[in-house]
C-alpha cells in the first residue's frame, strides 16, 4: 500500500492532521494499534485553547463542540481559604472551550470515516524504516499479518511509548525529562460542577482541581503520593479529601456521587529535540509531555500538526522545503514556552515537601497574582494559549 503521508496514531493529533491534509488534497492513511471502541473511550482532559478551537472549525468538525462545549472566560485560584478569579477575557480578549478530548476524538473519527478517509484500527505499527530516504515505510500488523505502508512522509502521533521516536533511536535525540514526586488521583462522576469555571486549589495538604465535562458531569482531582493506589480510596474518602482542600464556601456547594471512573496519573515534563528525522516528523506526546496543570497537552499537539500541515502543504503545492526544514525549530519554540508554564504552574500549586516556608511562599505568590494586573495578564496569556 502507498500513500503520501502515513500517520501513526488516531488520537486528536493524528486525526486533526489527516483532516488538515485532506482539506489541501493531500492523501493520508492512519494506522492505530487499538480498536475504535478503545480509542473513543479513553478519558482525557478537556480544555481547548482558542487556536485548537479554530482548527476544529477550519476542518468543519465543530458542530457538536459548539452545541455541547462550555465556553469559559476565566478560572479561579483557591488558596488560604479564599478564591480569586482570573478573568482571561478581560486580560487577553480570549477564552477557552471546555469540551472533553474523548468527544473531540469521537467527532474527528466520525468525520474522517464519513469522508472516506482510511483508519486501520487494531493495526500496531512495528517500525518506521527508511525515513532517511524519499520513501519511508511504516511496518504494521493487521489480523496477524505483516503489512508495509510506503509514504512520502511519516508523522508519528503515537504518544510517549510509540514506535515513532523509538525508530529514530533515542541515542540520536536530545531528551529532556523531569519527573514530579506525586500524581493526580482523579474521579469522574455524574454530578453538577461545584462552580461554573475551573478551580485550581493550593492547600497545605496538597493540590486539588475542580473541572467539568458538562453541566451534569464533573472531573475532580487531588494530589496524591506517587505510589498510591486507586484501591486505597473509597468514593467517600475522595470527596472528604477534596472538601478539605477547597475554601469553606466552595466545599459546602460540592455535590458528590458514585464514581464512573477513578485513576491515578503520574506527572512529568518531557521534550525531544529535534522533532524531525529525515522524512519522519514527531508530533504531540511522541515529542513532548507536560504536566496536566494548565491543560497544554492536547493543545500543543494541535499546534504541532498545524505546523506539520503547513509544511507539507507548501511541499506538495509549491515544492518548498523551507517549512519542513524549520518544522522542529518552529514547534519547539512554542513547546518550550508551554513546558515552562506548566512547570511553573505545577510548582506554584502543589505540595513538594513539608517545609512550612514553601507553602507560605506559594501563598505569597498567589496573593501577588491576585493583586497585580501585570501578573494576572501574564498568567491569562499563557493559560489561553500563545498564538500559532
Amino acid at each position: 500500500m502507498r500513500t503520501q503521508v502515513g500517520i501513526i496514531g488516531s488520537g486528536p493529533a493524528g486525526l486533526l492532521l489527516a483532516h488538515l491534509l485532506n482539506k489541501q488534497g493531500i492523501e493520508s492513511v492512519i494506522v492505530e494499534r487499538q480498536s475504535r471502541e478503545h480509542v473513543e473511550a479513553r478519558i482525557r482532559a478537556g480544555v481547548l485553547e482558542q487556536g485548537t478551537v479554530n482548527l476544529l472549525r477550519e476542518v468543519g468538525v465543530h458542530a457538536r463542540m459548539e452545541c455541547e462545549g462550555l465556553p469559559h472566560d476565566g478560572f479561579a485560584l483557591a488558596f488560604a481559604g479564599r478564591q480569586e478569579r482570573i478573568d482571561m477575557r478581560a486580560q487577553t480578549g480570549k477564552g477557552v472551550m471546555v469540551y472533553g478530548q474523548t468527544e473531540v476524538t469521537r467527532d474527528l473519527i466520525a468525520a474522517r470515516l464519513a469522508a472516506g478517509g482510511v483508519i486501520h484500527f487494531e493495526a500496531p505499527a512495528l517500525a518506521v524504516e527508511d525515513f532517511a530516504s524519499k520513501q519511508p515505510r511504516i511496518i504494521y500488523e493487521k489480523n496477524g499479518q505483516r503489512h508495509e505502508l510506503t509514504c512520502d512522509f511519516v508523522v508519528a502521533c503515537d504518544g510517549y511509548h510509540g514506535i515513532g521516536r523509538k525508530s529514530i533511536g533515542e541515542d540520536k535525540l536530545n531528551l529532556y525529562e523531569k519527573l514530579y514526586p506525586f500524581g493526580w488521583l482523579g474521579i469522574l462522576a455524574d454530578v453538577p460542577p461545584v462552580d461554573e469555571e475551573l478551580i485550581y486549589a493550593n492547600h497545605a495538604r496538597g493540590f486539588a482541581l475542580c473541572s467539568m465535562r458538562s453541566h451534569t458531569r464533573s472531573r475532580y482531582y487531588v494530589q496524591c503520593a506517587l505510589d498510591d493506589k486507586v484501591e486505597n480510596w473509597t468514593d467517600d474518602a475522595f470527596w472528604d479529601e477534596l472538601r478539605r482542600r477547597l475554601p469553606p464556601e466552595t466545599a459546602e456547594r460540592l455535590i458528590t456521587g458514585p464514581r464512573l471512573e477513578m485513576s491515578i496519573a503520574p506527572l512529568r515534563s518531557f521534550v525531544t529535540e529535534p522533532m524531525r528525522a529525515g522524512q519522519l516528523l514527531l508530533a504531540g506526546d511522541a515529542a513532548h509531555i507536560v504536566p496536566p496543570t494548565g491543560a497544554k497537552g492536547l493543545n500543543l499537539a494541535a499546534s504541532d500538526v498545524y505546523y506539520a500541515a503547513q509544511a507539507l502543504t507548501a511541499f506538495y503545492a509549491e515544492n518548498r522545503h523551507d517549512l519542513l526544514d524549520a518544522y522542529s525549530q518552529t514547534c519547539l519554540r512554542r513547546v518550550w514556552k508551554a513546558v515552562r508554564f506548566s512547570w511553573w504552574f505545577t510548582g506554584l500549586m502543589h505540595k513538594f515537601d513539608n517545609d512550612p516556608i514553601s507553602h507560605r511562599l506559594q501563598v505569597a505568590e498567589l496573593d501577588y497574582i491576585a493583586s497585580s494586573n501585570a501578573a494576572r495578564t501574564s498568567m491569562a496569556e499563557n493559560y489561553v494559549g500563545l498564538p500559532f
